[in-house]
């Protein structure tokens, strides 16, 4: 580790330096000496240097979701060049620039943090050996040694000699409680951090390879904090220990207002912005409105949670814009009620079902529509009685003939359903 530390000596000075302007405002607070000034100042530290990284964080998010877009391509590319790694490399350089995707900007925060993880390590063991390191002089060196956090020196480690710590005026046993606390709250909150990424913020519509390496990382890098926190001085392990619950607060703040598009945390995201939108009418900030934006251009490729969301608002009598922003629908309609009360019902406007006639309506509207088509009255008297004198009344030309009776007439006219003209002759039946 040593050797690891030497290598980034080009920044120990400026961040020694960062430490001592620190260590000066809270020493005129809690005293030079105190671990409370010392402990404050490394905790400054990685707060200022988390709020420079916020850049790469964000480069960070986009590329893990570049990279979870593009796993099942990646995974045709893999299957279809199986047997060409060249050939396969080729088409994965090829798809990384199409959709402009950089594998390494997902650990562009932990490489740029690298360098100032390993200088303080060399500042905190040269306070530790007695050497003046950077800006820490001989009276900033001696006022460390004396630092105490919960009763353990900054520079001593959890393997540390009974000796190195009786001259830093501590004992072992409390050495070895607080490291071994602060270790274990280093992991757990590495693997809440991670869990936290897995269970909420991954689209589970698609399983790639991805999600098992990240399953692995979940359970892998809390083991090694806890094998490599037993060689960190306390003063790292404040560092480290800051900068994960940072990166927890910063990615729980992440998942809940910009979740990954498909998880859990979207569908939940976009229950709270419906009743948001609902109760005020309209889209509140700006985050909110691109992510409406960015929904309405999905069109058909919206998830389950986004078309819920969409048929949410237009229920509600909303319609979403492709800018963003949200408006009143113009489906939406007002119902006069039968009391006079207006009734606002909101979607598509029902469809009014005619009113039901009577059975003396219907047939009353079907004898006004019969009656100008023929000119024949029927008479009162009966058929068979006929007065003397008075002939058949023949129809009119084009009206319809009345149908025979079955059985009635000879075979020479022909029947309903008979074909007219000659008919072919029966076969004699066979006696």
């Amino acid at each position: 580790m040593d050797t690891i530390a030497s290598l980034f000596s080009f920044i120990t000075w400026p961040v020694s330096w960062v430490i001592v302007q620190f260590h000066t405002v809270y020493g005129a607070i809690f005293g030079p000496d105190t671990g409370w000034a010392w402990g404050l100042s490394i905790v400054s530290l990685v707060i200022l240097i988390r709020i420079c990284l916020i850049p790469l964080f964000v480069k960070q998010i986009k590329a893990t979701r570049g990279m979870q877009t593009l796993q099942p391509e990646m995974k045709k590319i893999q299957e279809r060049y199986k047997n060409d790694k060249q050939r396969q490399s080729e088409e994965m350089m090829k798809l990384y620039k199409e959709t402009g995707t950089n594998p390494l900007s997902s650990c562009l925060p932990i490489l740029a943090q690298s360098p100032f993880f390993f200088a303080l390590y060399h500042v905190l063991n040269g306070i530790a050996s007695g050497d003046t390191i950077g800006a820490v002089n001989q009276n900033l060196l001696e006022s460390a040694q004396k630092a105490h956090i919960f009763g353990a020196p900054l520079a001593s480690k959890f393997f540390s000699s009974e000796s190195d710590v009786a001259a830093l005026s501590a004992s072992l046993t409390d050495v070895r409680v607080v490291t071994a606390i602060m270790i274990v709250l280093m992991s757990a909150s590495q693997f809440f951090t991670q869990r936290q990424l897995m269970t909420k913020n991954v689209d589970t519509t698609v399983k790639t390879p991805f999600m098992q390496q990240q399953k692995m990382l979940m359970y892998v890098f809390p083991v090694m904090f806890a094998v490599f926190g037993v060689n960190f001085p306390v003063g790292v392990l404040v560092y480290w220990l800051t900068t994960n619950v940072w990166t927890m607060g910063q990615q729980m703040y992440v998942i809940r207002n910009n979740p990954t598009p498909g998880s859990k945390a979207q569908a939940a995201y976009l229950e709270r912005l419906h009743k948001s939108i609902t109760e005020h009418g309209k889209i509140r900030g700006r985050g909110q409105k691109a992510i409406v934006k960015a929904i309405v251009a999905k069109g058909r490729d919206r998830n389950e949670a986004e078309r819920k969301f969409i048929n949410g608002l237009n229920k509600a009598g909303l319609a979403a814009q492709a800018d963003g922003t949200v408006v009143k629908s113009d489906t939406a309609v007002a119902a006069q009620s039968a009391d006079g009360s207006t009734v606002t019902t909101t979607g598509q406007p029902k469809r009014q079902q005619p009113k039901r006639q009577s059975k003396s309506q219907r047939q009353a509207k079907l004898a006004g529509e019969a009656e100008p088509k023929t000119s024949l009255t029927k008479s009162d008297e009966p058929q068979d009685a006929k007065p003397a004198g008075k002939q058949d009344v023949k129809p009119a030309a084009g009206a319809k003939k009345p149908a025979q009776k079955s059985g009635g007439g000879g075979r020479s006219k022909a029947q309903s359903g008979q074909r007219k003209g000659p008919q072919r002759p029966k076969s004699p039946s066979k006696k």
